[in-house]
Formats: structure tokens, sequence, C-alpha cells
């Protein structure tokens, strides 16, 4: 019983701040993208920050992803959509695009950097280093985390970021028949969920993180 509780609370501890950083990242790149595109909406709000504290969500950045984490299943949550006017772009296409991009790009990128801090942890640190195999942990989590959401973010269903991207391509009357389906939203999520087609976004991720690692070994010369 204690050994599964420590193994818990290292759990908590090495995935739940990956987790909150990864969101982080991600809602502050929806507000740079917005803003570098006319809408200062997100700026006003107080979103334009890595602060974390601005972006939480009680539940979905918390209570859930806790749960997930404690019970050993799919940890899932969100954090505060940050508020976005299309009217205020400059170009209204290229900004929804982009600002719906921005997030997971972001993902990818920390994705990558975070495998680069693995090489470069295991490498520099010496291991006699108190702090060398946390930090090995984190960059690992970081990494996983980060692929992760990025792929989940980019699934072309309401709210999520890809549905925007979709919008972004469609004409008018589309766009009218495409968001008419985000009434039945949470019923795809239910279908994937209990149909267990969630199990299929792994091969993105794991496809993302072998390339990332590729890229690290050449750097570091590795390969």
């Amino acid at each position: 019983m204690n050994t599964d509780l420590s193994q818990v609370i290292q759990s908590i501890a090495i995935t739940f701040p990956a987790f909150l950083l990864a969101l982080v990242v991600h809602e502050y790149a929806h507000a740079w993208m917005a803003q570098r595109f006319g809408d200062q909406t997100a700026s006003w709000n107080g979103r334009l920050t890595l602060n974390p504290m601005a972006h939480i969500d009680p539940i979905g950045t918390i209570v859930l992803p806790l749960v997930g984490i404690v019970f050993g299943g799919l940890m899932f949550g969100w954090a505060k959509p940050v508020p976005i006017d299309v009217r205020q772009f400059s170009n209204y296409r290229k900004g929804l695009f982009w600002v719906s991009f921005a997030g997971p790009l972001s993902n990818i990128l920390f994705g990558f950097l975070s495998t680069l801090a693995f090489f470069a942890v295991q490498i520099y640190l010496p291991k006699s280093f108190g702090y060398r195999e946390a930090m090995i942990a984190l960059s690992q989590s970081l990494t996983v985390v980060n692929f992760m959401l990025a792929v989940f973010n980019l699934l072309p269903i309401p709210p999520m970021d890809g549905s925007n991207i979709v919008l972004s391509f469609l004409n008018y009357n589309a766009t009218r028949k495409f968001l008419e389906l985000q009434q039945y939203s949470f019923l795809f999520m239910i279908a994937l969920m209990v149909s267990g087609a969630f199990r299929f976004l792994a091969i993105p991720v794991m496809g993302l993180a072998a390339i990332s690692e590729s890229v690290a070994r050449l750097l570091f010369g590795l390969a």
C-alpha cells in the first residue's frame, strides 16, 4: 500500500507539472498569435502570459488530470479557453488558421525541446547530481504530454483547434453546416472513447516522439 501511494505521489509530481506547463504554453501561443493578427482581446483579459494562474480551470486543469493520474487512466483536461474576437483579425482566414494552429504547433515545438533536454541531461549532468533522475523523468513526461496535447487538439471536432483549422478553409454555407455539428461534439467524444478509437492517437504521438529522438541524436552526435 505504501509502495502504491509512493508511486502515485511520484507520478503526480512528474506528470502533473508537465501537463500544466504544456497547457500554459498552448494557451499562451493562441493569445500571442491572436495579437499578431490584430486581436488584443486575450491581452486585455490578462491571457497573454505564461503565468499558470491566468489559464487554470479548476475542473479541467486540476481535478480531472489528477483523477486520471491517480487511477492510472487517460489523463484528460483543459485550460480556460483564450478569448478570441475573429472580427479583429487583419486577415480572417489566415488569422483563424494560425491562431488555431498556434496551440498544437507550440506543443510540438515544446515536445522537441523536451526531447533535446532529455538527451542533454543524460549527457552533461553527472550521475552524482541529486535531481538528475527527476529531470530525466520530467523531460520524458513533457515530451509525451506535449505531443499528446498537440495531436488531440488537432482533431477536427469542436471545440478542438482542429475544427477551427477546418473552418478557415470553408465558405459561408459550408461553415454553417459544419457549425451545426457542434451540438453533437460531446456525443462524438463519447463515441471515440467508448469505441477505443482514441488509442489510434498513439500512432502520431509515437511518430513525433521517434522523429524528435532521431533529430536529438543527430544534434548530439549520437546517430
